[in-house]
């Protein structure tokens, strides 16, 4: 331990040594002393938390972290331990130097984990949303950039059901990843929470990047993000093609439809419109939803076949009685399909009125002249978010156009495939 407290006398100096706690060369000096004494500091674990008290995150930020990186090499031995642990992480995140956090993000990342780990422990993911929250600020270049705490916030947001909170990190648009697996659980988390906010168009985005995001071999992530880009297509949109865009990478082609296969089917029988048939084929497999925790995402599938069925009564007829509309689609009484019809009006799913009098629907065509204030603002800000995304579409090309590890390939492969190898086209054809 006396190794240790000479370190601490020396950190103490070194930023005593400054009236703003440190000028950039006695941080880059307090960096390299904890750098060779980062194996020390391991081997003394379990003995580093009463040297916490000798510091202060909001002038100590690399010592901090550093002392907490080498306490995570012991797991905690009781409950009480993994409190005091997130608790000085959560010291750490609020307190702590940005710049300083940028110095050593994998170990920032890493305390920053191991607290999630604990927290799931404890069973308290409510506890960890706020901090994470401030520690992926802390941690990114810019908002467009996502950092290996993304998913691990979305995680805690999800489990705590604060799906709003999480909305606060997914209305920024990523344009930055490093890492493949940080961007499937972004993706994959996402969704689930645009699912539980009912906001399916949003869900269906991001479940899409999963699947059709380059990957060299399958992975459960994509896996369970196809069954619940099925079911939310089905909901949403009443209908789901198996077929992938040409873009999605031949692994997930191959292997996709058919890992998932119970859903392709369930979007079969989707498709033929027949409520008492899904109904019978979802109690068939209700064991594989279950295991799957899909089974309410079902449920909400086969209740929107009911609302599809409605639709298509649109298409047919102009005016429908209630009770007509109850028989075709199989409800039960002419008042539930009336409340279906309110619900859809609601929702501007369709466009009709009910005549409360004779109980009779007429079907209405859509009222939108696409010329309101609000409909020209929203057109307005679509076009603006449109030509921002081309700006950056093209800065990114020009940056991948200079990239030299993307031109020496791309010159391998122009050697072997040069232009001069082929013959030319031949102006006409002998029959």
């Amino acid at each position: 331990m006396g190794s240790v407290e000479v370190l601490i006398d020396q950190i103490h100096e070194l930023t005593n040594s400054t009236s703003a706690g440190g000028s950039s060369s006695s941080v880059s000096r307090i960096h390299l002393l904890l750098k060779q004494s980062d194996e020390l500091l391991h081997s003394l674990s379990s003995q580093l938390y009463p040297l916490l008290d000798q510091f202060d995150p909001s002038t100590h930020t690399l010592p901090y972290i550093y002392f907490l990186d080498a306490i995570t090499t012991a797991a905690p031995a009781d409950q009480e331990q993994a409190n005091q642990f997130i608790t000085h992480v959560t010291k750490l995140i609020k307190s702590s130097d940005a710049d300083h956090i940028r110095l050593v993000p994998e170990k920032f990342v890493s305390v920053c984990q191991k607290m999630k780990e604990q927290i799931l422990v404890l069973n308290d993911p409510l506890r960890g949303v706020a901090p994470l929250q401030i520690a992926i600020q802390k941690l990114q270049a810019s908002t467009e950039h996502l950092t290996p705490l993304h998913s691990d916030f979305l995680l805690l947001c999800l489990l705590a059901k604060c799906y709003r909170v999480g909305l606060r990190v997914l209305n920024h648009n990523i344009y930055h990843v490093e890492q493949p697996r940080d961007f499937f659980l972004y993706c994959y988390y996402g969704g689930m929470i645009y699912i539980g906010l009912k906001q399916f168009q949003k869900a269906l985005e991001l479940l899409h990047n999963v699947v059709t995001a380059p990957m060299p071999i399958i992975n459960a992530i994509a896996v369970e993000a196809y069954k619940k880009y099925i079911l939310v297509s089905l909901i949403h949109n009443g209908q789901f093609s198996a077929t992938l865009p040409k873009y999605a990478s031949s692994v997930a082609q191959r292997n996709l439809k058919t890992l998932c296969q119970v859903y392709v089917d369930m979007a079969i029988f989707y498709s033929n419109g027949r409520v008492s048939e899904m109904e019978v084929f979802v109690n068939t497999h209700r064991e594989k939803f279950e295991a799957d925790s899909n089974l309410g995402l079902v449920k909400q599938a086969v209740a929107s076949m009911y609302k599809r069925n409605i639709q298509r009564l649109t298409q047919t007829y102009l005016t429908l009685s209630l009770q007509d509309i109850a028989t075709t689609v199989h409800l039960s009484s002419a008042k539930e399909a009336e409340m279906h019809v309110l619900q859809m009006i609601q929702n501007g799913e369709i466009f009709a009125s009910i005549n409360q009098k004779d109980g009779m629907v007429r079907f209405l065509e859509d009222p939108e002249q696409y010329k309101s204030c609000e409909m020209i603002e929203r057109i307005d800000s679509s076009i603006k978010r449109m030509s921002s995304l081309s700006k950056k579409l093209s800065a990114m090309d020009k940056l991948i156009a200079c990239d030299t590890l993307y031109l020496t390939k791309v010159g391998k492969e122009r050697q072997r495939f040069d232009f001069d190898d082929f013959d030319s086209v031949p102006q006409r054809f002998n029959m």
